[in-house]
């Protein structure tokens, strides 16, 4: 009778760590096993979506992100700040582990930028630089001040002087140094004289309304810079109204399908293009490269080509290159 017991009592015991250990391993499983293999949730917010331009970069990130069994969280802040910021206080609430950002105004997404560091979610910074880099981790940007050299270098080729308007945008950092790079080429040459520079939203309805003012107000002009194709082709818009477009180079920077139909048809002198596709793949591939413990650059320069109609046969005109 007693070795009967001492049997029962080993084989309960034996039970008894066997089932302690399957149940350590189960609890191993869902608090290290299941958050590892569990899908990737990232972010991006760009400051407009009604620019093709950023739903091709969205893209590129995209299909890095899908071919790694993740999924991206999209939204469109459709030019205000204070939207945009409230969704990136949205994504942190979501639990992405990175966020994509182009910001609406590159000195007013701070607040956001703070509250991503304090959540301990990276940001890389795409397209458009923030003003206070500390707060990403690499900017992914094209070669924005050579755009504007460019367009200025085949403006001065083909005119030995113009009176030029351009049409900026301040708070976008990226027209901004599009606009540097053309004052700077410029620059020193009394010849080629800016009459007038203004603001145009970097949409083609806002660049527009402001190159028809232009025209209202009687100045005189050769040449029109726009700091992206859609406000190159909103002020083509506004002269091809009035029937000035045969004596006036219009200058853009993208290298959009319609920008080089423009170019193509006549109407657009040149766009400094841009590859939005890869620069959003490089921002996706630098940003699994950072979660993965690897070290990243900080800032990721794409180059720009200037297309005028003497290459133009070398692009695909229906798509973005």
């Amino acid at each position: 009778m007693k070795r009967l017991n001492r049997r029962l009592l080993l084989i309960v015991a034996i039970i008894s760590v066997t089932l302690i250990i399957l149940l350590g391993y189960i609890e191993l499983f869902y608090q290290v096993k299941a958050p590892t293999d569990a899908p990737r949730k990232f972010g991006a917010t760009y400051m407009t979506m009604n620019n093709p331009y950023f739903e091709i970069l969205n893209g590129g990130i995209n299909e890095v992100v899908e071919a790694n069994g993740d999924y991206l969280i999209t939204r469109d802040p459709a030019q205000d700040q204070e939207k945009q910021n409230s969704q990136i206080y949205e994504m942190i609430e979501e639990g992405v582990e990175a966020i994509f950002l182009n910001p609406v105004d590159w000195k007013k997404v701070k607040p956001a930028l703070i509250a991503c560091k304090e959540a301990n979610i990276p940001v890389f910074n795409v397209d458009t630089m923030v003003y206070d880099k500390e707060y990403v981790v690499s900017i992914i940007a094209s070669d924005n001040y050579n755009a504007g050299v460019q367009c200025a270098t085949d403006m001065m080729s083909k005119l030995d002087s113009a009176d030029i308007v351009i049409l900026d945008q301040p708070i976008i950092n990226s027209i901004t140094q599009r606009i540097q790079g053309f004052i700077d080429t410029i620059k020193g040459n009394p010849n080629y004289r800016v009459v007038v520079q203004q603001p145009a939203g970097g949409e083609l309805e806002i660049a527009m309304d402001v190159m028809e003012s232009i025209i209202e107000s009687g100045v005189s002009f050769d040449v029109v810079m726009g700091g992206n194709d859609p406000t190159a082709l909103g002020a083509l818009a506004a002269l091809e109204a009035r029937h000035m477009t045969g004596n006036i180079l219009i200058y853009g920077v993208d290298g959009s399908p319609d920008g080089k139909m423009m170019i193509k048809e006549g109407y657009l002198e040149g766009t400094s293009a841009q590859y939005p596709r890869e620069m959003g793949k490089i921002a996706a591939e630098v940003a699994y490269a950072y979660l993965n413990g690897e070290q990243v650059d900080r800032n990721i320069v794409v180059p720009v080509t200037l297309i005028t109609k003497d290459n133009l046969d070398n692009f695909a005109i229906d798509e973005w290159q």
